[in-house]
C-alpha cells in the first residue's frame, strides 16, 4: 500500500519567465516575429507608432497588466493553427535549451509530497504548453489570445494573467480544486509578483530580483537559485523557516527547498542536495 501524499490539498504555483527558465516572453514574440510574415508587418506598425515614446518600456514600468495588452497586439493577423505549429518549435529550439536544471528537480519534489502542480504565466497559453508537458504539470494557467475566424484579434482574453490578478486567479483555482492556500506554496524571481506570494502560506523566491531577493530577506522566506553555474550558486548560512505572508497554520519550508541538508520530510534526496538555498548572510 502506497503512503498518502503529506499536502494532498495543497498547490504549487510557478511563475515561469525567470523562474523556472532562463528567458521571458519577449524571446518568444521574437521567435514568432521571424517565422510568421504577419506579426513582423504588425511589429512595424507597432514600431512605428512608438518612434516618439518608449510604449513598452513605460507600459512594463506603470502596470504588468497594460504592457501585455499593448505587447500582444503585435500578434494581430496570426493564425491560430500556424502559431500552435510554431510553439513546438518554439519550446525545442528556445525554451527547452534555457529551462533552470534545477527546476525539475524542484517540481518533482514538491509532486512526491502531494502538492498539485500549476505553472501561472503572462505567457500565451500555446507557448507554454509544451513546456507544461514536458516538466509534467498538473494545470497551466496563461494568457490567451482572442481569435476570430482562425484569426488572432491581438486583444487577450480575460482574466488576465499579470501582477495583482495572479492572486485573484489563484483564489479561484484554489475555490474550484478544493485547494488550501495556507497549505500551498508559491515560486517567483519578480517584485511585480509579489501578490501571488503573498497570497499563499509559504512563498518562495526564486532566483529572485534585486527587490524581492530584499523583500524575501525582510520576511525570512526561503530563497532558491535554480541555476546550473555552481559558480553563481553560493552557499550561504541556509535560510530559518520562513513567515507565512498574511495566511498560517503550515510548515514554512516549501517542497523541494532545502534547510541545511535536508527536505522537508526529512529525508536527504539527490534532487533536494542540487538546490541551493539561499538567505540572510
Amino acid at each position: 500500500m502506497h503512503p498518502q501524499p503529506k499536502y494532498k490539498n495543497s498547490a504549487a504555483f510557478y511563475d515561469v519567465d525567470g523562474t523556472l527558465i532562463k528567458i521571458n516572453i519577449v524571446h518568444a514574440f521574437a521567435f514568432y516575429a521571424s517565422r510568421h510574415a504577419s506579426i513582423t508587418e504588425s511589429t512595424r506598425r507597432t514600431i512605428k507608432t512608438a518612434l516618439s515614446v518608449p510604449v513598452f518600456w513605460a507600459a512594463d514600468k506603470l502596470s504588468r497588466k497594460w504592457f501585455n495588452e499593448i505587447f500582444y497586439r503585435s500578434y494581430e493577423g496570426a493564425s491560430e493553427d500556424r502559431l500552435t505549429v510554431l510553439a513546438e518549435e518554439l519550446f525545442e529550439d528556445v525554451i527547452k535549451p534555457n529551462i533552470y536544471p534545477r527546476a525539475k528537480d524542484l517540481i518533482e519534489e514538491s509532486r512526491r509530497a502531494g502538492c498539485r502542480q500549476v505553472l501561472l504565466s503572462g505567457a500565451l497559453d500555446f507557448t507554454m504548453r509544451p513546456l507544461a508537458r514536458y516538466l509534467g504539470v498538473d494545470d497551466l494557467i496563461a494568457n490567451r489570445l482572442e481569435f476570430v475566424d482562425n484569426y488572432a484579434t491581438g486583444k487577450l482574453r480575460k482574466p488576465f494573467v499579470a501582477g495583482a490578478t495572479k492572486a485573484d486567479i489563484m483564489r479561484q483555482y484554489a475555490r474550484e480544486h478544493g485547494i488550501d492556500l495556507a497549505e500551498s506554496w508559491a515560486y517567483s524571481d519578480s517584485f511585480s509578483d509579489y501578490a501571488m506570494l503573498a497570497v499563499v502560506g509559504h512563498p518562495t523566491a526564486c532566483n529572485p530580483d534585486f527587490r524581492l531577493r530584499s523583500m524575501a530577506r525582510s520576511y525570512d522566506w526561503p530563497v532558491l537559485d535554480l541555476d546550473e553555474d555552481p559558480a553563481r550558486s553560493v552557499s550561504r548560512r541556509p535560510q530559518g523557516l520562513a513567515r507565512p505572508v498574511r495566511l498560517s497554520g503550515a510548515p514554512a519550508t516549501p517542497p523541494g527547498a532545502v534547510t541545511g541538508s535536508r527536505t522537508m520530510t526529512g529525508a536527504t534526496t539527490p534532487g533536494a542536495r542540487k538546490i541551493r538555498t539561499t538567505g540572510k548572510d
